[in-house]
């Protein structure tokens, strides 16, 4: 895909709560399964036997034997059987980036173990193309003559060449996204394989200098990728990706102090985006350095890291239209910034919003737009109004998740999906004969490529389901990877820990650990009866020690049970020895908190509180039912 880019140049921390509102309507956790299982339809190679894409056989098995080096493995982008490596390692830092955030929330909906296995299938492969320090395979096969066929992976008998960068053929930008993908992937494995996670670490540090000693954009080596993933954005601002990327994952200063000295000069504070995806970084850079900044971390640099900063707000208030400059949304209200795959820039702008959100609410600090501050709830809103459109709200109640809901694409611009499975019918399809047999059937696919997000609608929430509308019917990786943090996130909603402090990404499978002991009753329901219109939850999260004394982390739900509105709550609060979020204080009494004046049936807030004690005394001192 080949597309143009908008850049407009322009002159201690604590817990998270969740937002005071339940998500309803869609089964955000059967997406996440459905998200993540479509990567198992894309994987080329010798598949496991795990495989639970059964439609699927091994393919590209010869991949990179010409040119001496295994290449076997990773992943197809999209509709097509080509291995594009920027795109590729663009969706691998975005899963695990999801994962990093949102990993908790995927052990808990059993759904961890199969994100882990995604990433590492891609990551098994970025290690095996960078078989020397500066040298990096970034494309196997050509778009050009692997478009002339229709052919399932399984039969394909397409020019399978393999193109690297070097020295000699620089691609700074190529060598930089999969540098921050490994070291977005280690973080991921840090705890449950940290011999991998340590081995990707290394590759990513060889990367990055690869990228950096040596710069150029890879699609002036790889000439065959410009006419697909051409790098318009040039490659300034893959290499701060990857050093913000880089010094998460090793808090090397080295890579602190790049971003601080290279902001202004490579960009980092100067773009301000309405954008962000696999081309076009500057948006992520900004949002991850405004999280240093927020963390405390920024040290000598933080006037050029509140430049960052600045500039990630910029695009936040993008998104929800309260910036100087908007982004283009439908009449739905969908993002819209082109026909071709729009969908990839719904994913990942949703994403960024998702986490800056969380970061903002960690930090008790809101958003500072043009027409005013925002809190940081309302980019959490838009978010799920994206994803909810995805799944089927809209003026077509088309869910544009195949497999998800009854109304999705059932002519998918894929050519696995739109011929037999091999499996079923092993007559080999050749090259053409793909076009002439099952490239032109006006009847739904043979294998439902289940969790795919199809390029999606027009401007006006137009959609055509036919296969051979690729602008709208063609998926990609890059569309789902994004997704999976944010259907963590509203799933479960949030999992109870600080986004600015620490990463620490769950076992898989998911294999709870058991907490430090705590204090009796970590269940602790209102003294009222059970028929009480607001009943009171208690329970701890987590608990750590420090300098000899253990501290735990109470969360506690509010549920209006009644059919009514509770209007003018106010709670008491006894026994509390430690800071408390998500209530307002009115001398010895809680209220609501600032962003919400009630509380509507059925519907809860949840506040956080810590201290070295039992569970804090709560009970219900007056309300109004309206």
């Amino acid at each position: 895909m080949e597309k143009l880019m908008r850049l407009i140049p322009m002159a201690p921390l604590l817990l998270l709560l969740c937002l005071p509102f339940a998500f309803a309507g869609h089964d955000y956790n059967q997406a996440l399964s459905k998200s993540i299982l479509f990567f198992e339809a894309q994987r080329s190679g010798y598949l496991p036997h795990s495989q639970r894409v059964t439609w699927r056989a091994n393919s590209g098995l010869n991949d990179g034997k010409a040119s001496g080096v295994d290449l076997v493995g990773g992943y197809y982008d999209a509709g097509d059987n080509v291995k594009f490596g920027l795109p590729m390692a663009f969706t691998i830092t975005m899963m695990s980036w999801s994962i990093i955030e949102y990993g908790k929330q995927m052990a808990a909906s059993g759904e961890l173990g199969h994100a882990l296995e995604a990433v590492k299938w891609g990551t098994d492969y970025l290690i095996k193309a960078h078989p020397e320090p500066y040298v990096l395979y970034g494309e196997v096969g050509d778009g050009n003559s692997d478009h002339y066929c229709w052919q399932r992976p399984e039969d394909m008998t397409t020019d399978r060449h393999a193109y690297k960068i070097d020295p000699s053929n620089p691609g700074s930008d190529l060598a930089g996204e999969t540098a921050a993908a490994m070291a977005a992937a280690s973080i991921v494995f840090r705890r449950s394989n940290p011999a991998y996670s340590s081995e990707l670490l290394r590759h990513a540090d060889q990367l990055f200098e690869f990228a950096d000693k040596y710069r150029g954009k890879y699609d002036s080596s790889i000439t065959v990728a410009q006419k697909y993933y051409r790098s318009v954005s040039g490659y300034n601002d893959e290499l701060l990706w990857a050093a913000a990327w880089l010094y998460q994952a090793s808090n090397n200063q080295y890579y602190l102090n790049y971003l601080g000295k290279n902001g202004d000069s490579m960009g980092g504070t100067g773009w301000a985006m309405t954008e962000f995806g696999w081309d076009v970084k500057y948006a992520g850079v900004q949002t991850l350095v405004a999280k240093f900044l927020m963390q405390g971390k920024a040290g000598l640099h933080a006037p050029v890291f509140e430049r960052y900063h600045q500039k990630a707000e910029y695009f936040m208030c993008s998104l929800i239209g309260k910036g100087s400059r908007n982004i283009q949304k439908t009449p739905g209200g969908l993002i819209f910034r082109q026909r071709w795959n729009n969908m990839q820039f719904v994913t990942s702008a949703s994403f960024v919003a998702t986490v800056y959100s969380d970061y903002l609410t960690s930090s008790r600090g809101s958003l500072k737009c043009a027409a005013g501050n925002v809190a940081p709830s309302e980019l959490l809103s838009f978010a799920k109004s994206q994803v909810d459109y995805i799944l089927g709200d809209n003026p077509r109640a088309t869910s544009y998740m195949v497999g998800y809901g009854n109304n999705y694409p059932r002519q998918v611009h894929h050519r696995g999906s739109s011929i037999v499975s091999i499996k079923v019918d092993p007559t080999f399809v050749a090259c053409r004969q793909g076009y002439a047999t099952w490239y032109t059937r006006k009847t739904s696919d043979p294998n439902v490529l289940t969790g795919a997000v199809v390029g999606g609608p027009d401007a006006y929430d137009n959609f055509a389901d036919e296969r051979d509308n690729y602008e709208q019917t063609e998926p990609a990786t890059y569309n789902n990877a994004p997704l999976l943090g944010i259907l963590a996130r509203l799933g479960g909603g949030h999992g109870g820990y600080n986004q600015l402090l620490p990463v620490v990404v769950p076992a898989p499978n998911p294999v709870v650990a058991e907490p430090n002991p705590a204090p009796k009753h970590k269940l602790t329901p209102t003294p009222a009866s059970s028929s009480s219109p607001i009943t009171i939850k208690q329970k701890m999260t987590t608990s750590w020690n420090h300098k000899g004394k253990t501290y735990y982390r109470y969360s506690t739900v509010v549920t209006n049970n009644s059919d009514k509105t509770v209007k003018d709550l106010e709670l008491s609060i006894s026994k509390l020895y430690g800071p408390l979020w998500g209530l307002t204080k009115s001398g010895k009494s809680y209220g609501f908190p600032s962003w919400l004046n009630s509380l509507p049936a059925g519907k809860s807030l949840e506040f956080v509180y810590i201290h070295s004690a039992s569970p804090a005394d709560v009970s219900v001192s007056t309300y109004n039912l309206a």
